[in-house]
């Protein structure tokens, strides 16, 4: 466990536009509580000119290199997909915590190799869903959790963004080798990890997926239909084609529908609350909105993230908690692909898709969505 009765030491390894734009803004929001006292990237002029518009005296090019030099207390993993799994597993080897960007890793087999380098008490290896830590979903999960709303019978969860052909010409990018999947795995797995921070734990997933517009290896557009544990039912949509862009999340209970409706970030005003017809009593919807407005962002997620390292505790968007939205994806490519429901208790080691999301056969993955493509046209 770290000495944290001095500040964190925090290391950033990948130098691209994540990081200037989101974590190392949220470092230094954090003040007091944290140094930054390297970045890494292969390319070392990208490693330099980051460091130099936020002040950082450590500059490397080799991840093994830093760690031994830097000795940080928590590394923060912001590189292409297909870099996490050895970024997270080397900082872990050396002691330190990591907080990696999502998606978490390629399939869940990947997964599962990073938490067996972790160790009780820490260092532990979290993931990049910060829509969890905004006050209103928050709250929310505390109205859920208390019961106070009914049951939940029905959602939405939408990620509906527009990315053009030249997104994707960056090499990484729409490939099952190097980004693991297509909307589903890199854009709307914000919106289905909150889905699922606030529903619990799925069992079932019925799933479509189609390459219609873009010049990728993966899908373009994806739907589905999940079932709940507590029997709720949500359809999901994921989809890179869409120009009026929204993430939008619709929750209806038994006495009440609660919607949120932003793009890449929400806070308070962002949400709503509709009562059911018969609830008449005010104090059914006592403290919604929150008194508190915190937006949804890496710096609320730093802020619980820390709290746990100070605590020796897991935090949240880790272990278990972390692996079910990629469980969940898993699942949904399997259906897509396959063309029949998927449970959760299938997602075993002897499974294919435990191993690639596309099943180990990228090519026949491919056609299979093209046929659909072609089916629907």
């Amino acid at each position: 466990m770290p000495d944290l009765t001095s500040p964190v030491r925090v290391a950033v390894v990948g130098a691209g536009g994540i990081a200037r734009g989101c974590h190392l803004p949220a470092l230094s929001a954090a003040g007091d509580a944290v140094r930054v006292v390297a970045v890494c990237d292969v390319d070392a002029a990208r490693a330099h000119e980051l460091a130099d518009a936020f002040d950082v005296p450590g500059r490397h090019t080799d991840l093994a290199g830093m760690l031994a030099a830097e000795r940080p207390d928590l590394v923060v993993v912001a590189t292409p997909p297909v870099a996490h799994r050895e970024a997270v597993i080397a900082g872990l080897d050396a002691g330190a915590w990591v907080w990696c960007e999502k998606p978490p890793t390629l399939s869940l087999a990947e997964y599962d190799e990073i938490t067996a380098h972790e160790k009780d008490g820490g260092p532990y290896a979290a993931y990049v869903f910060q829509h969890r830590f905004g006050s209103a979903a928050r709250r929310l999960r505390r109205h859920i959790a208390d019961g106070e709303l009914g049951a939940p019978l029905v959602a939405v969860c939408n990620t509906l963004w527009y990315r053009g052909h030249d997104y994707f010409e960056v090499p990484w990018r729409g490939r099952w080798e190097t980004e693991g999947g297509g909307p589903t795995m890199g854009h709307g797995i914000h919106q289905m990890d909150l889905l699922l921070s606030l529903l619990g734990d799925w069992n079932e997933v019925h799933a479509v997926a189609a390459t219609l517009g873009r010049r990728v290896q993966t899908e373009d557009v994806s739907f589905a239909i999940v079932r709940f544990d507590s029997g709720a039912v949500a359809s999901v949509v994921n989809s890179v084609l869409s120009p009026r862009e929204t993430s939008y999340l619709r929750f209806d209970f038994t006495d009440a529908t609660v919607e949120v409706e932003h793009l890449y970030g929400y806070d308070n005003a962002n949400w709503r609350w509709t009562p059911a017809p018969h609830v008449t009593d005010d104090e059914r919807i006592a403290g919604w909105p929150p008194a508190e407005n915190t937006p949804s962002s890496h710096r609320a997620q730093l802020a619980a993230l820390l709290a746990a390292m100070r605590s020796g505790e897991r935090p949240a968007a880790s272990g278990a908690d972390g692996r079910r939205v990629m469980e969940l994806i898993t699942a949904l490519y399997q259906s897509a692909i396959t063309g029949r429901p998927v449970t959760r208790a299938e997602l075993t080691a002897d499974d294919p898709f435990y191993h690639s999301l596309n099943g180990g056969d990228p090519r026949g993955a491919v056609n299979r969505l093209q046929r659909k493509e072609s089916h629907h046209a």
